[in-house]
């Protein structure tokens, strides 16, 4: 009789990962090493995070959690496969996991993961961005930050609301207001901490990658438009992000203000839930934009006024290292949440042409007309980048080349990606394989600033891949 032991699943080990702050608590599995939850700031309701130290106490009962600011259901949750299933909501989440090889023998490149999702949704330490095989197959250390989303980190009360702390970083005005952009806050402050702590875990300070996808894309952007963040990004990959629905936003953002009024002190993450659906409905009505309703807030600390971010851009651009890419079917991810396409799509006849038509043209409007633009800007301001158009997918997939198509390629977790539609119907049992060479890319750019090949395949029940070229 076979013991019924041996037919469990077998959890990871926990391991001790010696640094200057203590020995912190790891997840160690096939060589890989995961370091979780770790707090990188502190911060009050609707005030600016203050850094912390790296503490082995704040995250040792934390490494089979999965921590995520509070946040509505996502109406995209399908397409990924239920990415937030099990995890904890909890205010107090700017936390970063680092992922590791288990013996680093000398400083590793290091590559910062910021998260998408529209500024509402999902959270650094998903199983869906579980970076393991980038760390496993390429000896890089991976850090992934949490940060505040939602009513709770992109949307102000549309006061000043910060001021600067003693040692010149922001600090708040607390009970006076509620400041606008504190998420974008918190990437910054993840981003300064990895700067000054990561060689403790065995990272290079001095090779730092950040990559960021959609909404995570587009706050690295504004990173690199924000004041008092010089050098704190020189290597960038930023994946779908969507520029073309970054401006002319502040008619929108009032109307979600006035919506939201004013919020007591002794608010529920519930009741400030339901605000937060309230304040998106009032920003409908505004095209694309309104697909994205919650996000930066120009003018406010720490970002210029909207007219002036082209010129920070210039700016920063010399000696910037960047790869700009978008899918050539970025907008049919977004199609199954609008019931009224979804019936002229089934029409006999028109229906296909229809759905190519509108995916085509809301593409290239919310991505890759202004994806360019961006790249030509940085690029003429003296900066070395890379665009990357990639048209993979799964064999027989109805949804194409969509939104968020390459992350299950970059982060092949079979069992976190296995009800995704976005890859139905075959392409979640192949995702080691058939991701490998985007991987290699990826770490490739980290390693060097730039991608050698002008077309990296996909492959393993896949079809398609990424087209590189120069921006001169």
């Amino acid at each position: 009789m076979t013991d019924l032991s041996e037919r469990a699943p077998r959890l990871p080990d926990l391991a001790t990962v010696e640094t200057p702050w203590g020995a912190f608590l790891a997840v160690e599995d096939d060589g890989v090493q995961r370091i979780r939850n770790i707090r990188y700031g502190r911060a009050e309701r609707f005030a600016v995070a203050e850094p912390v130290e790296p503490d082995p106490v704040s995250c040792a009962d934390l490494q089979f959690t999965t921590i995520a600011c509070p946040q509505p259901p996502s109406p995209s949750a399908a397409v990924l496969g239920e990415p937030l299933e099990g995890a904890t909501f909890d205010e107090d989440c700017l936390r970063v996991t680092i992922t590791r090889p288990a013996v680093v023998e000398r400083p590793l490149p290091v590559m910062v993961w910021i998260h998408g999702g529209a500024h509402v949704s999902n959270a650094g330490d998903l199983p869906g961005f579980d970076p393991s095989a980038l760390a496993r197959e390429h000896g890089v250390l991976v850090v992934a930050p949490t940060f505040r989303l939602g009513l709770l980190g992109f949307i102000g009360d549309g006061s000043a609301g910060t001021v600067a702390s003693a040692d010149g970083a922001p600090g708040s005005a607390p009970g006076r207001a509620r400041p606008g952009n504190l998420g974008l806050l918190d990437v910054i402050t993840a981003l300064r901490w990895v700067r000054e702590h990561v060689a403790g875990f065995g990272g290079d300070p001095e090779q730092v990658t950040v990559f960021g996808q959609s909404s995570g894309a587009d706050a690295l952007a504004h990173v690199l438009a924000a004041d008092g963040t010089d050098g704190l990004i020189t290597r960038a990959v930023l994946q779908s992000a969507p520029f073309g629905i970054r401006t002319d936003r502040d008619e929108m953002q009032a109307k979600m203000r006035a919506a939201i009024g004013e919020i007591p002190a002794d608010a529920t993450a519930d009741e400030l839930g339901a605000r937060q659906l309230v304040a998106k409905q009032a920003g409908t009505g505004f095209g694309l934009r309104s697909s994205m309703a919650f996000g930066t807030e120009y003018g406010h600390a720490p970002l210029p006024v909207e007219a002036d971010v082209p010129t920070a851009w210039t700016r920063r651009a010399p000696g910037l290292e960047v790869l700009v890419t978008w899918t050539t079917d970025e907008t049919m991810f977004y199609l199954g949440t609008v019931p009224r396409l979804e019936r002229l799509f089934r029409v006999p006849l028109i229906g296909a042409l229809a759905r190519r038509v509108v995916v085509n043209a809301t593409t290239r409007a919310v991505y890759s007309r202004d994806g360019r633009r961006f790249a030509k800007l940085l690029a003429r301001g003296g900066a070395s980048v890379q665009v990357g158009v990639f048209d993979g997918r799964p064999d027989g997939s109805p949804l194409g080349a969509a939104h968020a198509i390459e992350l299950p390629l970059l982060f092949p977790n079979e069992a976190a990606w296995s009800r995704a539609a976005l890859l139905a119907p075959d392409g979640a049992s192949t995702l080691v394989e058939a991701g490998a060479a985007l991987r290699s890319a990826w770490v490739e750019f980290a390693r060097t600033g730039r991608i050698s090949a002008t077309r990296v395949p996909v492959g393993a029940g896949w079809r398609g891949g990424l087209r590189v070229e120069d921006i001169a």
